[in-house]
């Protein structure tokens, strides 16, 4: 799905990098979303959502444990031994 390839740049390539001393990985995820023009919104059963243009929302939560990750929604993993982090899209239903 090409929106997963525009949001996995806006937090590969961010406008700021993460510094986990200074920022939550979930702010400093939403603000890069949000610096490329994603509409950040409020989830009950995640840590955000995106509305994108004429698509349901995407949720996503965030962890700087990989151990953490399930298939409840899209995920932002912070790897504090690399200093990367990555997205891992909810798998396509179907």
């Amino acid at each position: 799905m090409q929106i997963f390839k525009v949001i996995e740049d806006a937090i590969t390539k961010p406008p700021i990098p993460h510094e986990p001393h200074k920022q939550s990985l979930k702010a400093w995820a939403m603000y890069c979303l949000r610096d490329k023009g994603f509409k950040v919104v409020y989830a009950q059963n995640a840590d955000f959502a995106i509305e994108p243009k004429n698509s349901d929302k995407l949720y996503f939560k965030v962890t700087n444990n990989a151990d953490d990750v399930d298939n409840s929604c899209s995920w932002i993993v912070w790897d504090s031994t690399s200093k990367q982090v990555s997205l891992i899209p909810l798998p396509a239903k179907g």
